[in-house]
């Protein structure tokens, strides 16, 4: 890394890199790593893993460049924080249960972060998750202080408010309404989910990859009768449709 970021002699490409610029690339790396892992293929994992650890290599290269931290740091923060967190394993605490490391698990967060400038209940939860995580996320640190649904079934309610409100604004058709009305229900999903115990983004990957994977196949289907979807009535592509699924 340090010869691809080299001044004089380096990649003229990875010299023009900012933290800014590579942020998207390190997204992206996390998502591959989990398609590999949603596919069950170890190999291409392994290759994945290694591509999200370069992404590591990188920001801290141009952290050592600003003088701010080196990789080997990285490794002994996170080395430090686990022993911190896992008192019952590193220290002289005793073994707990899940449920009860847990809780010291939070309670140890939310210490780390009452020693920077991170006040509140929400405190910590990053502004650039994807929208369906942050979305669990902020109602699951309002949760810790009651302020949830009590069970999956009050969510689905909230979810029949939500979509009749969206039908209202339908008729109106106004833009900035209706972006309001589809983010709560977005929000309101995102909820369900996790009352389930189940991730939204997983859910709605699980959901993408369904539908590609049945649209190809009724694109195929239909070739195999000489015809393009684009030369079919809706009709008789739904019915292709169902006879995929």
């Amino acid at each position: 890394m340090a010869a691809l970021r080299d001044p004089d002699h380096g990649c003229p490409w990875d010299q023009q890199q900012s933290f800014s610029t590579i942020a998207p690339h390190t997204i992206e790396e996390a998502y591959e790593v989990a398609d590999a892992i949603a596919r069950g293929d170890l190999d291409d994992l392994q290759d994945e893993l290694g591509d999200l650890l370069f992404q590591v290599v990188y920001h801290a290269r141009m952290a050592e460049e600003a003088g701010r931290f080196d990789f080997a740091a990285v490794a002994r923060t996170i080395a430090d924080k686990m022993v911190r967190r896992h008192p019952h394993v590193f220290g002289d605490s005793a073994m707990r249960s899940a449920e009860e490391h847990s809780a010291v698990w939070e309670a140890q967060k939310h210490a780390e972060r009452s020693t920077r400038t991170e006040t509140g209940t929400l405190a910590g939860v990053p502004d650039n998750l994807p929208g369906l995580t942050r979305a669990a996320k902020l109602t699951s640190r309002a949760a810790r202080v009651g302020f949830d649904w009590p069970d999956a079934e009050a969510v689905l309610s909230k979810l029949d408010e939500e979509v009749a409100e969206l039908r209202a604004e339908m008729l109106e058709a106004n833009h900035e309404r209706l972006v309001d009305e589809v983010g709560d229900l977005l929000f309101v999903l995102a909820n369900l989910a996790r009352k389930l115990g189940l991730d939204p983004e997983a859910c709605l990957r699980h959901a993408n990859l369904k539908f590609s994977t049945r649209f190809n196949s009724m694109e195929q289907l239909a070739a195999s009768t000489g015809s393009l979807l684009t030369e079919l009535p809706l009709q008789a592509m739904e019915e292709i449709w169902q006879k995929i699924k």
